[in-house]
């Protein structure tokens, strides 16, 4: 669940979610769905179960799993947006460029992937090493 919310964070951050976005896995087939309504995401499953929310607040944006309990939260200083556990420890950070690529980094600072988006829309996700992990459509 950790590396959806990531996920979704930055389409939340990076990308003007519409309503609903869908999440394919490396082939192509169908893992999961965002909702986007009114400042917060409802993230579900394939078969359409809700596993979780990403709710925007006064000082930035905080995650919950399916029973509601925080899971995390988010903070964003220019085109820096850093994550942090439900005990307030940093856990990573993502940057985004002027071309709009997001880079994913880990609470050390090491590179754990990016993300990009085309010109129909879809975001491509990347593992460090520059390999397809996913899109969102």
């Amino acid at each position: 669940m950790k590396k959806l919310f990531l996920t979704l964070f930055i389409l939340f951050l990076g990308v003007n979610v519409c309503l609903a976005t869908n999440v394919y896995d490396s082939y192509g087939q169908k893992t999961g769905a965002y909702k986007n309504s009114n400042r917060t995401i409802t993230q579900y499953d394939k078969y359409g179960s809700k596993t979780g929310t990403i709710k925007q607040t006064s000082s930035g944006y905080n995650s919950y799993d399916k029973y509601g309990s925080k899971t995390g939260s988010y903070k964003t200083n220019g085109s820096t947006t850093t994550q942090y556990d439900k005990y307030g420890s940093k856990v990573g950070s993502y940057k985004t460029n002027s071309n709009g690529v997001t880079t994913s980094y880990d609470k050390y600072g090491q590179k754990t992937g990016s993300f990009k988006k085309d010109s129909s829309g879809r975001i491509t996700e990347y593992d460090k090493s520059g390999r397809k992990v996913g899109s969102y459509k």
